[in-house]
């Protein structure tokens, strides 16, 4: 943890730097991207410089409590615990606000919600995971953009991609990247069988453009004709476009606009946070390894929830939480972010030990 509040404390101190140059001055996309990126870290950054400087402090008066000066000694064995307890204070506000990991103050992420096994089922449950976290988005204020979706003929989704914008968004919606299940009886089983589907959830961080740079020659651009609903139109405009970066073989398609420009636009947006998150998982694990907890791995192949509605329950089985299934469907997600937010918390504690050690 405390070399990542270095690397943000550094990345803080660059970007004030870059801020006053001449050049960047200049331009207003560049200025506009690195003020947006200074103001995401500010609070991160300037609690932990405040943190060091307290430790400083603490070290200026431990000293002193060896002085040959008997006031230097008094004045140091007063104010020492004050420091200490305003140390310790700001290492706890530092843990909370590193909950979710380094990513967690970002305030856009994109989300990709994908039927599984399970048919027409599977994606009318995917459509119920959609309106759940566009309810929830709406209730936290935050923006909810779709950016493609593949709609079926019952009303459900074969994929859906969104993407939030707000505080905390990422902080709070990176704990639902994983599988979810659920059982019910579907309104066309006649026998009143309960059946069984899954639905995949991932939610990427959205890097901010001078984070992660694309170069027109570094992925291919075809453009073809919208298949799907859409009248004479699909068949008369070639606007489909469909982005494969070179490097990584990540491919994103993107029909759902009728105007070519606007299709390049967010086909690019979502490559670009694919690669950001294709590039963060490397590193991760060149450095660390699998993390070992559960809820931060972010290992979408993980079955993280199970939706009973026969027994109106929703069971999150990294916590072994249960939840009432009709009030989450209908967007109250906060007591199951708080719970899994509060478990994340103890684990970090756990991990870091005492300030000291």
């Amino acid at each position: 943890m405390r070399e990542m509040l270095e690397e943000k404390l550094n990345r803080f101190l660059e970007l004030e730097k870059l801020m006053t140059d001449p050049e960047v001055l200049t331009d207003s996309k560049r200025m506009a991207n690195i003020a947006r990126e200074h103001g995401s870290i500010a609070k991160l950054a300037g609690k932990y410089r405040a943190f060091k400087e307290k430790c400083d402090e603490m070290e200026e008066y431990t000293a002193m409590l060896g002085s040959d000066d008997s006031e230097e000694r008094e004045m140091a064995d007063m104010e020492l615990p004050a420091a200490r307890e305003k140390r310790e204070t700001l290492w706890e506000e530092l843990l909370d606000m590193t909950v979710g990991g380094e990513d967690g103050l970002r305030s856009r992420c994109v989300m990709e919600i994908r039927a599984g096994t399970g048919g027409d089922e599977a994606a009318l449950f995917t459509g119920d995971l959609f309106r759940m976290y566009k309810k929830h988005a709406e209730t936290k204020n935050w923006k909810c953009e779709i950016l493609s979706a593949s709609p079926t003929e019952m009303g459900g989704f074969k994929e859906i991609c969104l993407a939030f914008e707000g505080d905390g968004s990422y902080r709070e919606l990176q704990y639902e990247s994983g599988g979810h299940r659920v059982q019910r009886v579907p309104e066309t089983e006649t026998k009143g069988r309960i059946h069984t589907s899954a639905a995949t959830v991932a939610v990427l961080t959205e890097p901010e453009d001078i984070e992660i740079e694309i170069s027109p020659d570094d992925y291919r651009k075809d453009i073809y004709h919208a298949s799907g609903p859409g009248g004479q139109h699909v068949n008369k405009t070639a606007s489909a476009i469909r982005l494969t970066h070179y490097e990584t073989g990540i491919t994103v398609a993107m029909q759902d606009e009728k105007s070519q420009h606007k299709n390049f636009a967010k086909g690019l947006r979502i490559l670009k946070t694919r690669l950001y998150d294709y590039y963060q998982q490397k590193e991760q694990a060149k450095r660390d390894g699998e993390r070992k907890s559960l809820i931060g791995s972010g290992d979408r192949s993980q079955r993280i929830r199970t939706y009973n509605f026969p027994e109106n329950r929703i069971t999150d089985h990294r916590i072994g939480g249960r939840f009432n299934l009709d009030q989450i469907l209908v967007g109250n997600v906060q007591p199951l972010t708080d719970a899994l937010l509060d478990y994340d918390r103890q684990q970090l504690r756990s991990s870091m030990g005492g300030l000291d050690t």
